[in-house]
This record gives C-alpha cells, structure tokens and sequence, in this order.
C-alpha cells in the first residue's frame, strides 16, 4: 500500500524557497500607492534587490492594480507581507 503524503495547510507550503513569488495589490487611485506597497515589501525582504512592478488602472480610474515579482525566501516571509498589506488603509485587496 502507497504511504499517504500529509495534505498541506496552504499553497504556501508547495512553494520551493527561495522563488520567485508574484503578488497582486489593488489600491485606490491618487495615493502614492506604489511607494506605499513597495515600503511594505522590502520592509520584509530586505534581501531583495530587484522587485518587477507593472500597474494597470481601472476603468473607471478609480483603483489601481499592481502585480510585483519578487524573490521570497520563506513562508513567514509572504504571510508577514499579507499581514502588513492587510493592514494598509491604502490597500483594497491583495492575491
């Protein structure tokens, strides 16, 4: 009989550390937005150099959405950044 693999908690827990990790934030319009989340991130991720940022707005203007793709290191380290992001008045939501 094959030997039960134990079922994750999260998705975070399938991820193979350090990787590459996109993350997804929607904010209002008209707020430094974009400075705000980076702060945010690097705050816990002092180790990375380079964070790939694109943003789209909606059609109405009124929200933007940023994706940025960085190099994680742990699952703490992306539950920290959920926490802060959750946190943030300037944040909507995050994926």
């Amino acid at each position: 009989m094959a030997e039960k693999k134990p079922v994750p908690g999260s998705a975070l827990e399938l991820i193979d550390y350090p990787s590459r990790y996109p993350l997804k934030v929607f904010g209002n319009q008209g707020v430094e937005f974009e400075a705000i989340v980076l702060e945010l991130v690097r705050a816990r991720c002092p180790q990375v150099e380079h964070i790939e940022v694109s943003q789209r707005s909606s059609k109405t203007g009124k929200y933007i959405a940023l994706t940025l793709t960085f190099t994680v290191y742990s699952e703490q380290q992306i539950k920290d950044i959920y926490q802060d992001l959750y946190e943030c008045e300037h944040v909507v939501m995050s994926l």
